[in-house]
């Protein structure tokens, strides 16, 4: 895994991402389309909330990039994130309904569950389960409560064994 990104794909037009929790907005901003090949698409953002986000495990702060991979049919985003510099930080992977692309606005629900894996492989966190149970999201609606807790086990899965870039390509 190189530490480097690559050089940077062209980009395509500006869209908007909105990213709603239970029901709310939590934040709208722009990225450049990357790729889009029906099922995923891929979006390249500067770092969008004002300030640094310290999670102890990783700071996410201005000038860092992401290259955001949300899905159609899977119930998952997974985001790359990089220095301004393009020294890998690693992914955070957010457990979402499938993602939706419409005029020129990517829709995307957040269910609370994440995951985080460090650059090197390393370190694989399970983030936010409190959060999600709390969420009431398996009373109110089992099938996707089902699907999201299914997403995580899979991303974990996948960065414990073959790691994400696979699933990126």
């Amino acid at each position: 895994m190189s530490a480097r990104s690559p050089e940077p794909a062209a980009t395509g037009p500006a869209l908007t991402v909105a990213l709603t929790k239970a029901g709310r907005t939590k934040i709208r901003y722009p990225a450049d389309l990357v790729r889009d090949d029906g099922i995923r698409v891929t979006v390249r953002a500067p770092w969008a909330a004002p300030g640094v986000r310290d999670f102890g495990f990783v700071r996410f702060e201005p000038g860092d990039v992401f290259t955001e991979h949300y899905w159609r049919d899977r119930w998952f985003a997974v985001k790359e994130v990089r220095t301004g510099g393009g020294v890998l930080k690693g992914w955070y992977c957010d457990v979402t309904r499938p993602a939706v692309l419409r005029e020129g606005e990517l829709l995307v629900e957040d269910l609370d569950l994440d995951l985080w894996v460090s650059a090197d492989g390393s370190s694989v966190l399970r983030l936010d389960e409190d959060e999600f149970e709390a969420s009431g999201l398996a009373g109110r609606d089992p099938e996707a409560a089902g699907a999201a807790t299914r997403a995580l086990d899979e991303l974990e899965h996948l960065a414990r064994t073959e790691g994400l870039t696979g699933l990126l390509a």
